[in-house]
């Protein structure tokens, strides 16, 4: 899905830009040093719609990744903004609602291991879209796979994501992928194999769009419509 040039977390869900979602919910977790990555053509834009952030008591700041290589590639691009810090990764694009991921995202800022992540159960059909978790019996997570064809489980991991500074090391030793790409699921796989990995499952507290397909959305839209007139009633 393309929006004629328009990055993808500019584009208008509902009444605001789809990058406001992620951003407050960064917000409602205690996170106020943001660091913003786009694409060359659209970091002008980012910067005239948000700012400094000071308007909501936040620091933004700007890089560029100049070519499309990956969602892992941020970690590098990123490494003087992180410096020892821990992090958080949330994309621009995806939208979350709901009081047990606002706790959770709060829980892993104070407390990140390794690595931490969700999962959201969408189905076997549409788990081949997203990076997959698949678990043991006894709900520990044993692999990661990048949208699979045949996926080992009906687990998402959707694009909200905690880490250790040691993120950027691991980061610089990635190889691209058959897509070209550094991606953020093998990374998520080195922190697996070291026992560093922690997995979040998301109940039915949490609603999650990915808003990357017009399909997407436009349930995104309408869920988004729905939140709000609960919010106004």
């Amino acid at each position: 899905f393309n929006c004629k040039g328009i990055s993808k977390g500019l584009v208008e869900v509902y009444d605001k830009p789809s990058i406001y979602y992620p951003i407050s919910n960064m917000i409602d977790a205690g996170i106020t040093d943001i660091l913003i990555i786009a694409a060359p053509d659209n970091v002008d834009d980012y910067r005239r719609v948000l700012g400094d952030g000071s308007g909501l008591n936040v620091n933004f700041s700007y890089d560029v990744q100049e070519k499309p290589r990956g969602i892992a590639e941020a970690f590098v691009i990123g490494s003087d903004f992180i410096g020892d810090d821990d992090v958080a990764l949330m994309f621009g694009d995806n939208i979350f609602n709901g009081n047990r991921f606002i706790e959770a995202m709060k829980k892993a800022r104070q407390s990140v291991r390794g690595a931490l992540v969700f999962a959201y159960r969408v189905g076997l059909k549409e788990a081949k879209n997203f990076g997959v978790v698949e678990f043991d019996a006894r709900g520990r997570a044993i692999s990661l796979e990048e949208k699979p064809e045949t996926p080992k489980s009906p687990f998402a991991v959707p694009g909200a994501y905690f880490y250790t500074s040691k993120v950027v090391e691991l980061a610089k030793t990635l190889q691209p992928s058959a897509r070209g790409e550094l991606e953020v699921t093998d990374l998520n796989r080195l922190f697996l194999e070291e026992n560093l990995l922690d997995v979040v499952t998301l109940d039915t507290d949490t609603d999650w769009h990915d808003t990357g397909t017009a399909r997407s959305l436009r349930r995104a839209i309408n869920a988004v419509a729905d939140w709000q007139d609960d919010h106004d009633d």
